[in-house]
């Protein structure tokens, strides 16, 4: 367990978590996850955290989930519900709001791509 210096690590509020994406034959992902086994404060922040101890809070996080074998899984799982609190799969929530950003940045290009595709094959 993480240990911050000059302060104690504290146990946060957990915020409910919403249903898995998806379950396949082998059982839900989650069943898998490294997380299950530490603690919950690691992967939430407690109120007025202060900024070194979130940042290294968050690292610690981040090297549970490095070697968590769904950390895919629990990333898209963030990525699609929007999880708006804590680290999944590896990236904390400004994280995921950027990869967001930029998949929908990605989505539209895509789409005016096609779109452009269709036209130039119309014409």
């Amino acid at each position: 367990m993480l240990q911050l210096p000059h302060q104690p690590l504290q146990v946060a509020a957990v915020p409910p978590q919403r249903a898995p994406v998806r379950e396949d034959e082998a059982g839900p992902w989650h069943a898998e996850a490294v997380c299950r086994r530490d603690e919950a404060g690691l992967f939430f922040a407690p109120s007025k955290e202060p900024t070194a101890a979130r940042l290294a809070r968050e690292a610690a996080a981040k090297r549970v989930c490095g070697r968590c074998p769904v950390m895919v899984e629990c990333r898209e799982h963030a990525l699609l519900q929007p999880e708006p609190y804590g680290v999944w799969g590896g990236l904390t929530a400004a994280e995921r709001r950027v990869a967001l950003a930029r998949r929908r940045r990605r989505e539209v290009e895509l789409r005016k791509a096609a779109a452009a595709d269709r036209i130039a094959q119309a014409g």
